[in-house]
């Protein structure tokens, strides 16, 4: 944002609803009046044509009528005033009107009045010329280096130029691979025309080769009548900018040269007379228009840019001199000299605001009054030093983010779930192959205490759920005011959702004394759907490939009390098995055990599990809360279901691999298709007819293949919609196991969705597998880590979609793991390692790293495993040399679970070590280390191969240790 604001010298507004343009607005001394006062003329794609003499009694003062020299309504719109020599006979200026399809030249004159606002002031059409083509834009100046008066150069939207010699038409040519006009210039002191193509170069036409070039009006019958006048229009030079132009301008403020400056979307270029540039600027922010002035420097020049943020920055040559803020857009800029003020500068916005401004400050007339001297008295500033610390400690107390104000909300907003689904389905679209799918009505109310401005309401529910409107639009809330919508919920994808809940955001702008527009607010509320939206009771069964218990510390409850609207009254409290069927197709079962205080829930998917044992746990929440009974709780002894949760992994990272292969097959048949094209294109466009050799056939084959990778693709995007979802709904489900298992806090279970459900949708460029996965690592490295040396290992910044799921199905194993052993999840880095504390149940303890992997020998059944950590100890001097490192073969040969074991013995080579361990371990294995020691030497000693004898002690002292069971 600019330091200075520009310094409002005069302004207004020019009627109400006109549109204005680049060209719409023209300085000069219109009147030919003689003074070198500038007059602001003012053209709108109304028809208005209006012209300003402005002067203001004092800066900032509003419009004067006798300010308004003159506004006349046209019959055309307006698209461009200019202001030069247009009339034969006469120096004199006159003013060039262009309209779509017409060119007007005006004489303005005023008579002088007997009265202070008796000046009148009025136009007289000299000439016009009727288009046949429609206008774009215009340029004019001295074509052909004529003498004392101007021509007109007028650019249609078919790329002909035509050109008038005042009151009579001259010629017409078209511009060679014209699309769209650009911005068009006129050089004197080259003699040629300036404008930037549809290929985004800037071109240069000599007037001369335009004079002399075939006649536009006979171009189509040139071959025809097979004419031997004329010559072919060829540019006089290009150069590619690389972007479009929003303008054109040539300067030349001396006699040496001239240059010419263009205004691209993101650059700024200076050229040469020839073409070449001189110097460009890069811009940072979207330029609207420009216009270059003369500079106080020798040799530079300077330029106004404002640009779309409102700020019209000051270039000198490339540097940036000032940056001031405006009140509007311009979409035109002209520099002008009123009166005795010089330098003003003149903005036109797309609405009509007209100002003149100027750069600088206004002087501040405020001067600071004396201040009388007297003594400092220290007793008071400590008592009132005192005083303002105790306010400022009750104010830190309070624990309230908002202020008190807020504490009640402005606008709220409620969510009221029917109990019952609608008797007629409200479903629309539904992929489901159920044959009625239901759908159940939400009611939301909106409340607002206060004027709430521009209020929209969001409903949001994951798919596959879907509702029947999810966003509304309300007039301006008055104080004490609601608004009230209905609408239903319905399950629209093939597969159970994941969760049954819904969000309602209203968004809404609080209006101020400082900010009429308002200031942004929302609020939010949740509302949760009922199972039955989803599934419907049916009869249970006895077999299922997936089950599981919930244990809990009171006797079970009959089902005829907690899922009154799944089981039929009639049962009475003998019902101990009920049935769920999904939508979708699949069935899950809720048993009861009559003995025990368990419950099981069955179902021959893993994924279905989840929304049966959630709504089974809340609804026995919620009963024994009704009874006041506070010690109720859920627990869980069974194993993790991690073998049919990485099935699920597997099958969703299967269908993204193959989304990759999708799309690289499409890139691949997209370039063979537009190659085929292109080469086609090449042959109709032949004048000698020529084979095509079968590449019509080719194209056809290749486009159907595309047709059928496309399918492919769409077909594979909605398999992993579903496997996302079936994934999810898993997800929730260990989450809730891993709870119940370890009886964690609430806090701990939000630090496990953080880290399994990450994403609530799944894409290509970041999906699930990698995400979860950096999430698990940095839990293991950092609250569930056994070392300081997993704290200091550092992450990966980047996520990239893996190889396989390996790494992450071994992390989430090795996360459950530690947390059977007594890890406890916490965001706090500066955890010590976690107790070595087995739970009961959980799952199978995995090795932790390479170094924990089991090995077998064969020939031998014992195993050896690493349960600790190493202590590191500095060798003493005189102690043994290191060994060689060991070469690829030794590693191969002898294994890295072997190097581990002993090389860290014979890389010290303490004796202090070695009779550590011969006190606090078994005999036996002091003597093998001592053994190691002697052969060590010996190998060392020797001139044959030391890693050759190394490696067959290493081998016979390995096989003769291996009954013996150890901890480094």
């Amino acid at each position: 944002m600019s330091l200075f604001k520009a310094r409002d010298w005069w302004s207004t507004i020019l009627g109400e609803k006109e549109e204005f343009d680049q060209g719409c607005l023209c300085v000069a001394d219109v009147d030919n009046s003689g003074s070198g006062q500038d007059k602001i003329i003012v053209g709108s794609y109304n028809g208005y044509l209006r012209i300003f003499n402005p002067h203001p009694v004092k800066p900032g003062d509003e419009v004067q009528p006798e300010d308004l020299l003159l506004e006349v309504q046209l019959r055309e719109p307006i698209l461009q005033v200019e202001v030069g020599k247009f009339v034969s006979g006469t120096e004199g200026l006159h003013l060039a009107v262009l309209h779509c399809r017409k060119l007007c030249v005006y004489a303005v004159s005023g008579t002088q009045g007997n009265v202070e606002h008796g000046n009148q002031y009025q136009i007289k059409l000299m000439y016009e010329h009727n288009l046949q083509r429609t206008a774009c834009n215009m340029t004019y100046g001295p074509f052909g280096g004529v003498k004392g008066r101007d021509l007109i150069c007028i650019q249609s939207m078919d790329g002909m130029l035509m050109l008038f010699e005042q009151e009579s038409y001259a010629f017409g040519r078209f511009l060679p691979g014209f699309l769209l006009p650009g911005p068009l210039a006129y050089s004197s002191r080259t003699d040629s025309f300036i404008t930037v193509s549809s290929c985004q170069q800037v071109e240069s036409y000599k007037y001369q080769v335009l004079a002399f070039a075939t006649d536009a009006d006979e171009r189509h019958d040139t071959e025809q009548r097979k004419l031997s006048s004329g010559k072919r229009l060829v540019v006089d030079w290009v150069l590619n900018i690389g972007e479009q132009a929003l303008d054109i301008c040539v300067v030349s403020f001396n006699q040496g040269a001239s240059s010419v400056f263009v205004l691209g979307e993101r650059n700024f270029f200076c050229l040469k007379d020839n073409g070449q540039i001189r110097f460009m600027k890069k811009l940072d922010y979207s330029p609207s228009c420009f216009i270059p002035y003369c500079s106080v420097r020798e040799g530079t020049i300077n330029t106004l840019i404002a640009n779309h943020n409102k700020i019209l920055n000051v270039y000198q040559d490339i540097a940036l001199k000032w940056a001031s803020q405006l009140p509007c857009i311009p979409v035109s800029v002209k520099v002008a000299n009123f009166q005795d003020l010089k330098g003003v500068i003149v903005t036109l916005s797309d609405d009509g605001h007209l100002q003149c401004s100027y750069l600088g400050t206004d002087p501040s007339l405020f001067q600071a009054p004396k201040v009388d001297s007297r003594e400092i008295n220290y007793e008071e500033m400590n008592a009132e030093m005192k005083e303002l610390q105790k306010i400022i400690r009750e104010a830190t107390k309070t624990q309230d983010i908002l202020p008190e104000s807020e504490k009640q909300r402005d606008v709220t907003v409620t969510a009221e779930v029917s109990p019952d689904l609608d008797e007629e389905s409200q479903a629309t679209d539904s992929e489901v192959k159920a044959g009625a799918v239901p759908s159940l009505t939400v009611k939301i109310t909106i409340q607002s205490r206060v004027a709430a401005q521009k209020p929209c309401l969001a409903v949001c529910v994951q798919a596959p759920l879907a509702v029947t409107c999810d966003q509304f639009v309300f007039n301006d809330l008055e104080p004490d005011s609601s608004e009230t919508v209905v609408l239903s919920v319905f399950l629209k994808e093939n597969c159970s959702p994941p969760e049954l809940e819904g969000t309602c955001m209203v968004s809404y702008n609080i209006p101020t004394e400082l900010n009429p527009e308002g200031i942004p607010r929302v609020s939010q509320c949740s509302f949760s759907l009922p199972l039955k939206l989803v599934c419907f009771p049916a009869q249970p069964s006895k077999a299922a490939n997936h089950k599981l218990t919930i244990d809990t510390n009171k006797p079970p409850i009959s089902f005829v009390t907690i899922f009154p609207d799944f089981v039929d009254p009639s049962e009475g409290d003998q019902a101990n098995a009920l049935g769920f069927q999904f939508l979708t197709g699949s069935k899950t079962t809720l048993l009861a055990s009559k003995t025990s205080q368990r419950y099981r829930i069955q179902s021959d998917q893993l994924e279905d599990l989840w929304l049966v044992t959630k709504e089974l746990i809340h609804r026995l929440q919620e009963h024994f809360k009704k009874q006041n009974c506070k010690d109720f709780s859920c627990t869980f002894s069974g194993s993790i279901p991690l073998q049919e949760y990485f099935e699920l992994i597997d099958r969703h990272f299967e269908l993204r691999l193959n989304a990759e292969k999708y799309q690289e097959l499409l890139s691949e048949r997209a370039v063979q298709f537009r190659a085929i094209e292109r080469r086609l294109l090449t042959r109709f466009k032949d004048k000698t007819p020529a084979p095509l050799q079968h590449l019509d056939t080719l194209l056809e084959g290749t486009f159907r293949e595309v047709i059928a990778l496309a399918d492919a693709a769409e077909e594979n995007q909605a398999n992993m919609f579903q496997a996302f979802a079936k994934l999810k709904s898993a997800t929730h489900l260990v989450i809730m196991l891993i709870s119940l298992w370890q009886k964690l806090s609430t806090d701990q279970v939000a630090i496990l969705e953080a880290t399994f459900l990450p994403l609530a949708e799944d894409t290509q460029e970041l999906g699930w597998e990698e995400t979860v996965d950096a999430a698990v690592s940095y839990l293991l490295r950092t609250c569930l880590s056994k070392s300081s040396k997993e704290q200091a290992l550092t992450l990966s910044s980047q996520l990239s979609m893996p190889k396989d799921t390996s790494r992450l199905k071994k992390n989430i194993t090795l996360f459950c793991d530690r947390l059977a052993k007594g890890g406890r999840l916490s965001l706090s880095t500066d955890s010590a390692t976690q107790p070595a504390a087995v739970m009961p149940g959980g799952c199978a303890t995995i090795p932790e790293s390479d170094l924990e992997e089991r090995t077998f020998i064969p020939g031998s059944t014992a195993v050896f495993a690493s349960h600790g950590q190493t202590t590191k100890q500095k060798s003493k001097p005189g102690t043994c040399s290191k060994p060689k490192r060991l070469t690829a073969r030794a590693y191969s040969e002898l294994g890295l679970l072997q190097l581990f074991l002993f090389f860290p013995c014979l890389m010290m080579g303490c004796k202090e070590i070695y009779e550590s361990f011969y006190r606090t371990s078994e005999s036996s294995f002091a003597k093998v280390c001592l053994r190691m020691q002697q052969r060590k030497q010996k190998a060392t000693n020797s001139d044959d191969n030391p890693q050759e004898k190394f490696l067959s002690d290493a081998r016979c002292i390995y096989n003769a240790a291996v009954p013996i069971h150890f901890t480094l």
